[in-house]
């Protein structure tokens, strides 16, 4: 059974993959000239946020915010690489892979409240 604490940080790891949606939205949106991407821009943004407030109930907000950051820019850089085209490098590979290990370190250490 699904304790509170593993509850939130799932909120969290949701919220992160919003924050990723919300950031490649923000591109397609060409500075909210565009009307869907904006309107997704918005909705994920309102997810990810909302999510993120709701696990802070539960958690401490440094590893849950660390965490929620990581995923989002993990999952921003990797998408851009694998369906916008942006460059691909062995360092920028390995960076993600750190923040990705990072962001587990994070989950892993971070206490509740």
């Amino acid at each position: 059974m699904w304790e509170a604490l593993d509850m939130a940080w799932l909120l969290v790891v949701v919220a992160g993959i919003l924050e990723t949606g919300f950031a490649v939205c923000l591109k397609l949106s060409h500075g909210f000239t565009r009307l869907w991407p904006t309107i997704a821009f918005a909705a994920f943004a309102l997810g990810s946020f909302g999510l993120l407030t709701l696990s802070l109930k539960k958690l401490d907000v440094g590893p849950a915010y660390a965490v929620w950051t990581g995923i989002g820019a993990a999952g921003t850089a990797i998408y851009g690489m694998v369906f916008l085209g942006d460059v691909v490098s062995t360092l920028k590979l390995v960076s993600i892979s750190l923040v990705i290990v990072g962001v587990i370190g994070l989950q892993i250490s971070g206490s509740a409240h």
